[in-house]
């Protein structure tokens, strides 16, 4: 509200993760959503290495972070050598494929399976969420990444 936004999504508090079609669906559009928002605030206090926080280190025009105490850490426009420095995320990001997953290979999951997930709309992949199945869910995004690219 201070910032002028009448609305607010956010993805560990808006997803249904109890419905396997909601939580599927939130996963496959959660890039498109981060690019299309006005302002992304990221807040996490191991926000540089988590598997999910690399989209929203990439995809949204405005960022602005914020520390485990919720203090601004500050702006994406300002943080981007910061950035580059901590993730290796050039300031002038190539979408090349292979960036991508060097970017990714150090980030943290809970989930064996969300390693995968997280890096679908960077990819511009859909593919269905099956948890269980571990780390083939990598194997079958790097198949879906072959088949497109």
């Amino acid at each position: 509200m201070r910032d002028g936004y009448t609305w607010l999504w956010i993805d560990t508090c808006c997803i249904d993760k109890r419905s396997s079609a909601e939580l599927s669906e939130a996963i496959n559009s959660m890039y498109r959503w981060y690019r299309n928002s006005q302002m992304c605030y990221v807040y996490l206090n191991d926000w540089f290495s988590r598997g999910w926080t690399l989209q929203e280190l990439v995809a949204p025009k405005e960022a602005e972070f914020f520390n485990k105490s919720w203090v601004s850490i500050g702006i994406k426009q300002d943080l981007t050598s910061l950035l580059e420095d901590i993730t290796r995320i050039p300031e002038k990001s190539v979408r090349a494929v292979a960036h991508i997953m060097s970017w990714a290979a150090d980030r943290k999951t809970t989930r064996v399976e969300d390693r995968a997930y997280s890096l679908l709309g960077l990819f511009g992949v859909n593919m269905p969420m099956l948890y269980g199945e571990g780390s083939k869910a990598f194997q079958r995004l790097q198949l879906e990444i072959i088949r497109m690219y």
